[in-house]
């Protein structure tokens, strides 16, 4: 198997300032990961987890999936988590720590050579980051036994939305979004799962979809903008985006809340698509 380089797109490079992860992305990610669990069930049910499977989660982050995984294949079972940031790899890897058929590596370019094929593969929020994903999924359904299942999933950006509007959610959405895109970042990768599937000669995937909708005060969706945006400032200011920005940080999340308390409105999350099939 040649090896996938990952780009080094802003968002990686820059979160990876100060040697840990932050207070605030450690929260963005564990509310991520509590706000898609449905899909992350669903996922898991996809893949016909049994006792004694093995099983690969490519870009594992903070081990969010991992013991849900363990728990489903069980310790005849092996689990391999990877991910490119070291940081995250230690998160992941103090979460599995009473796991012992759990493993996390730290993975360069997203790359592993296995002397056995893995029954499942599981991949969240991966591809679109890659230059050519036809490409990398294709590769990873390579460390597939024939009749192995593979998983995507990834987000489409465009989804994410107030209603009715509240201004400075909007905008944020829309700062996200344009630091994304012009790190090299593909907003709509949900959208075109079943294509790269089919393009990368597998069997057209079946496909779910899940999203976070609230309303009211202390609404998770100010709360995952507004920690996106501190998150990507560093990314801002590389690339000139909403300059002036820091001053404000501090009440960005409690302003989101009043505008969207005080119209009745809700926000919604990026939709997470997923999509999975078997290998041939």
């Amino acid at each position: 198997m040649s090896v996938i380089q990952e780009p080094a797109n802003a968002y990686a490079a820059i979160t990876q300032v100060d040697g840990a992860v932050s207070d605030t992305e450690r929260r963005r990610l564990e509310q991520q990961a509590e706000v898609y669990s449905r899909l992350a069930a669903w996922t898991l049910d996809a893949l016909g987890l049994a006792p004694g499977h093995r099983v690969l989660e490519v870009g594992c982050g903070g081990g969010s999936m991992l013991s849900a995984v363990a728990a489903r294949v069980g310790p005849t079972g092996q689990v391999l988590g990877i991910d490119r940031d070291p940081r995250l790899v230690e998160v992941a890897k103090t979460r599995i720590a009473h796991l012992p058929f759990v493993d996390v590596v730290q993975a360069d370019g997203l790359a592993y050579e296995a002397d056995i094929p893995f029954d499942s593969v599981h991949c969240r929020l991966v591809l679109m980051h890659q230059p050519d994903p036809v490409a990398m999924l294709r590769e990873i359904s390579g460390l597939l036994r024939i009749g192995g299942i593979i998983a995507f999933q990834e987000f489409d950006v465009t989804a994410t939305r107030s209603f009715p509007p509240s201004p400075t959610f909007e905008q944020c959405v829309q700062w996200i979004s344009t630091a994304f895109t012009m790190s090299g970042t593909d907003i709509q990768m949900g959208l075109k799962l079943y294509s790269t599937y089919v393009a990368a000669g597998l069997a057209p995937p079946s496909m779910s979809l899940d999203a976070g909708i609230w309303g009211g005060e202390n609404n998770p969706g100010a709360i995952m903008v507004s920690d996106a945006v501190r998150t990507l400032l560093p990314v801002f200011k590389k690339l000139g985006i909403a300059p002036g920005i820091e001053a404000e940080i501090d009440s960005l999340r409690s302003r989101i809340q009043q505008e969207i308390s005080a119209g009745g409105g809700v926000a919604i999350s990026p939709t997470l698509i997923g999509a999975w099939t078997q290998a041939g």
